[in-house]
């Protein structure tokens, strides 16, 4: 196994003989081992080099093992990170709260390495499973939004940060988003996906929502497929999209609804000549030929919103 294929796993405890005895059983097995002694320290060497998984060390002093997943998982850059805790308390209360703020597993001292090696390899199998449906998703072109519970953002599509971006404060409508479908999460739990009928959002900036849940994907994870069939900056879109001007996304606008260059020109205030030297461009910038081509094009794009 090569260097660039050695998967990095961050260990986290106050312990200097666990460090110690993890590393050289790890590095044993080909697997690349950063260290911290305290949460604060892991949260500064995850944001510089970003690990494959963490084993944390639930109780330590400062910030505890249970206080550090919680700020790990805040992260995006980190939240697709397993994290497993080793403790040696097994009492169910820490159980439930290495699980509550965003642990996988949880391993009790003293730790039995080949365990500890079995238990990497199935969370690190899941957590890029995950990553490559998420990018698989991303690909495919989806407006896709997942919250946890509590209605906090875990991850949104490309094309949903597109559809929002353009209607002024994209990431503060996201997480107004999210707390809305947080909201409907609380009072319709236990519904199963596919059951749920779509329901509308409204979170501002005129824009009205389709919102439709396609069920649990995690522990704390929940699919929404977002669409909308009245965008209010659909030309914004189009001008993004196609690399138009302003005039030209309005005027692709009304052909992709329909009109006739006459309607067009009295809508937008334009001689038929100006209509037909913008028309003349969109179809140069779409590489089309004729106006319903440059109409399909557009209501294809319109369609993703």
């Amino acid at each position: 196994m090569t260097e660039a294929q050695r998967d990095i796993v961050l260990a986290v405890d106050d312990s200097p003989e666990t460090l110690g005895f993890l590393t050289t059983a790890l590095e044993t097995a080909g697997i690349t081992v950063l260290v911290a002694t305290s949460g604060a320290a892991a949260l500064s060497v995850a944001d510089r080099v970003t690990p494959d998984i963490i084993l944390m060390d639930a109780i330590m002093p400062g910030l505890s093992g249970f206080e550090t997943c919680q700020q790990i998982k805040s992260k995006p850059h980190l939240q697709h990170v397993p994290v497993i805790f080793m403790t040696g308390l097994s009492e169910t209360e820490h159980v439930v709260n290495a699980l509550d703020s965003g642990g996988v597993d949880f391993l009790t001292k003293p730790i039995n390495i080949d365990e500890l090696q079995a238990r990497i390899r199935v969370h690190l199998a899941n957590a890029r499973s995950v990553q490559s449906a998420r990018i698989a998703l991303d690909a495919a072109g989806r407006h896709l939004i997942a919250i946890a519970r509590d209605g906090t953002i875990r991850w949104s599509t490309p094309q949903t940060h597109q559809v929002l971006s353009t209607t002024g404060n994209g990431d503060k409508l996201l997480q107004d988003i999210g707390a809305e479908l947080g909201s409907w999460l609380a009072a319709d739990a236990g519904k199963p996906s596919g059951q749920s009928d779509p329901f509308e959002l409204s979170p501002g900036n005129g824009l009205t929502l389709q919102m439709q849940y396609l069920g649990a994907i995690g522990a704390d994870e929940f699919l929404f497929r977002m669409t909308t069939s009245d965008h209010p900056n659909q030309d914004e879109v189009l001008r993004q999209h196609f690399g138009l001007t302003a005039r030209e996304a309005d005027v692709l606008l009304w052909i992709a609804k329909g009109k006739a260059n006459r309607d067009i020109g009295e809508i937008l205030g334009l001689s038929p000549r100006t209509v037909n030297k913008h028309l003349e461009q969109i179809y140069q910038k779409l590489g089309v030929e004729n106006r319903a081509s440059a109409a399909v094009r557009a209501a294809h794009v319109l369609h993703e919103l």
